[in-house]
């Protein structure tokens, strides 16, 4: 990873790195049941991991007529969205290739098994953590051998987040925070993610905003005094939907000298929907806020929205709207099939990512 795509930014511009103590570097979602699972016993000790429930169907419901009545035209007339690809300058290729797989943190099969299929490995790899559940090195040293990047999940699963804010859980980050600064290399960090959506205990009709932004900060600040300055800080937020309860991410937000990159969590489940459906009204409320790296930070495409043409639309979109990359969620989940399931699809995938996957170097 570049490290200086990793040098986090205020609104107004920079940061000092030394200063702030990093390194330079639709139908109606359905609530997400988490459960800890025992993955099989390896040759290292077993791992308890939390497999995200991942019963969410995505944002599309109603999108072109509410197009039309923003701009004051027929429903078809969708060509002047508000949310098209002008919230800055496109970039020529996809810079992060991110992958989810069911058994990981525990195993690294399924990422190699996908890796194979599409002729590359992915450069950002994630799991979910659960709360008190200590970092996983031998994962990011498995994803470090193999040029990739780890992306954690911190899931506050069930904890109040004014605990965490008053210092409560602060043995249990510290060490935390030590466990990522003694394996040395980059770890991308989330905390709590989709907090504008409502199915998490940290969502929006569980925990007020004040209290997750107060979260954020407290974690973020511990870390830093702990000398953790290889952490990119991830806020990841749901896709929008006002129709069904994920507002706008903006009272969540900590502020720019909190946050590196930020993450958009979305999915394709509709034929009609495209990227800039799917994405677009999103990425617009986010710029609002700040001029921070985008990165989608979990995607997929059901297969009755037309995979093979949906992920040429997703490589274009981070394309066309500047982004960082994407992370493909690999899991079939509960009636909801976000793994590819054609070979078509998969030729797709290989031909999208040999000619538009260009890793940073350095």
């Amino acid at each position: 990873m570049n490290d200086q795509e990793l040098i986090p930014e205020a609104d107004g511009g920079p940061v000092d790195a030394a200063a702030q103590g990093v390194s330079p570097l639709q139908r109606k979602p359905l609530r997400r049941n988490e459960r800890e699972m025992t993955s099989p016993n390896t040759a290292t000790a077993a791992l308890e991991t939390n497999r995200p429930r991942k019963r969410r169907i995505k944002r599309f419901i109603a999108i072109a007529a509410s197009a039309a009545v923003l701009i004051g035209a027929p429903a078809a007339i969708i060509v002047a969205r508000p949310w098209a690809p002008t919230t800055g300058p496109s970039v020529q290729s996809v810079r992060y290739l991110g992958l989810y797989e069911p058994d990981a943190p525990a195993a690294y099969t399924g990422i190699d098994r996908f890796a194979q299929a599409i002729g590359r490995q992915p450069n950002i790899v994630s799991y979910y953590n659960p709360w008190l559940k200590p970092f996983q090195a031998g994962f990011a040293r498995s994803a470090a051998s193999r040029g990739a990047t780890a992306l954690v999940q911190l899931d506050p699963t069930n904890v109040p987040l004014a605990k965490i804010a008053a210092g409560q859980y602060d043995a249990y980050l510290r060490s935390y925070a030590t466990a990522i600064k003694d394996f040395g290399g980059h770890v991308i960090l989330s905390f709590g993610h989709e907090m504008n959506g409502y199915w998490y205990s940290w969502g929006n009709l569980s925990t007020q905003p004040a209290v997750f932004v107060a979260a954020w900060r407290h974690v973020v600040t511990l870390f830093r005094a702990a000398g953790a300055g290889n952490v990119t800080w991830l806020w990841a937020v749901n896709v929008t939907d006002q129709t069904t309860e994920i507002p706008n991410p903006a009272p969540w937000w900590p502020g720019g000298s909190y946050v590196n990159w930020v993450g958009i969590d979305g999915y394709y489940d509709s034929p009609l929907a495209g990227f800039a459906q799917v994405f677009g009204p999103t990425i617009v409320d986010v710029r609002s806020l700040t001029k921070d790296p985008i990165f989608i930070s979990e995607t997929g495409v059901k297969p009755a929205a037309g995979q093979q043409a949906k992920i040429v639309d997703l490589f274009a979109g981070i394309r066309a709207y500047g982004l960082l990359g994407f992370l493909w969620f690999d899991q079939n989940y509960s009636g909801d099939d976000w793994r590819i399931s054609s070979s078509q699809a998969f030729t797709a995938f290989r031909q999208q990512t040999k000619a538009f996957f260009k890793p940073p170097q350095g």
